[in-house]
């Protein structure tokens, strides 16, 4: 059998202020590109093979599975893609390993309770209802009750957040840039957390207004313009201004430089977006020249949105 599972763009974290009762909330897009794609069968111990970047990644998942069920698997992984540059790879090798468990042995597990045991979905739930449902997704973050502190996704024991808006994203082509920079993960990004929220609620209840009143709409309505604006709009407010700023004026810089389109910075970064109808390739060698004139390699690719979850053959 194979899996097969989307990527995904994390627009950005909404409400890490708090004071309402409910923290984090997400807004992301499920992608074709890059994505995880493991060969699986039943096996008396664990053994992972493949050329993959993140073969140890893979091993620690199937690890942690198989101590819990007390199965085993052989694994081969025909394709994945570089962790810790905010395309969501952790927590679809989570999946992918975990969903692997569940067909094998008919464990009859939801992809959130999959998600739970494995360590991922307590901050965003992007990651996770990409791999289920593809698509725009709107989460609805945490209760307090259930999560009181301000954590990432990779150091927080919440369950997944559930879905409040999901809409096919329309065709428009999405080009991606992921310079040769060092991603904000571990402790660096627990203390980044830690150390700037509470958010101001003036931002996340204008974050809230451009999502709902802006963003989303203009996904339905297939209005570009609009949702380029939003885009942009969303860089300046809540935690996704203070996730750009740790790049100094790098990211800020390539924003300005493609201003005209619908540009953002996905997650944590560095990985950067450019939503475009067309003109794709021009915007492609915009982003490498940026770089490059930083003295930065950067690997670029075109994509579109992918509108349903991972593929199971």
């Amino acid at each position: 059998m194979k899996i097969k599972t989307p990527s995904r763009i994390h627009i950005t974290l909404i409400d890490l202020n708090g004071s309402i009762g409910r923290i984090d909330g997400g807004v992301g897009i499920a992608l074709n590109e890059p994505f995880v794609e493991i060969e699986f069968r039943e096996s008396d111990v664990v053994k992972v093979d493949g050329k993959a970047m993140n073969l140890n990644r893979f091993e620690q998942v199937a690890n942690k599975f198989s101590s819990k069920f007390n199965k085993g698997i052989e694994i081969e992984v025909l394709s994945d893609y570089h962790d810790h540059v905010g395309l969501g790879s952790g927590t679809q090798i989570t999946l992918a390993v975990g969903m692997a468990f569940n067909k094998l042995y008919n464990l009859n597990l939801s992809v959130e309770e999959i998600a739970e045991i494995g360590g991922r979905g307590g901050t965003s739930g992007i990651g996770v209802n990409a791999f289920k449902v593809g698509g725009f997704i709107v989460d609805g973050g945490h209760s307090k009750k259930i999560k009181a502190n301000f954590l990432p996704s990779s150091a927080s024991k919440a369950k997944p957040a559930p879905i409040i808006a999901r809409h096919d994203f329309p065709d428009w082509k999405i080009v991606v840039g992921i310079p040769e920079l060092k991603g904000f993960y571990g402790r660096k990004e627990i203390d980044l957390f830690q150390t700037y929220c509470p958010i101001p609620l003036n931002e996340v209840q204008g974050l809230c207004h451009l999502i709902l009143m802006k963003m989303l709409p203009s996904v339905v309505e297939k209005d570009l313009d609009e949702f380029s604006e939003a885009l942009r709009e969303i860089q300046h407010l809540g935690f996704k201004k203070v996730e750009i700023d740790q790049y100094n004026d790098l990211i800020w810089g390539i924003l300005e430089y493609l201003k005209g389109y619908a540009i953002g910075m996905s997650s944590t970064g560095p990985a950067v977006f450019v939503v475009v109808d067309s003109n794709a390739k021009v915007v492609e060698k915009g982003i490498e020249n940026y770089f490059k004139d930083y003295n930065l390699n950067c690997a670029t690719f075109i994509t579109k949105a992918k509108n349903r979850g991972a593929e199971i053959v």
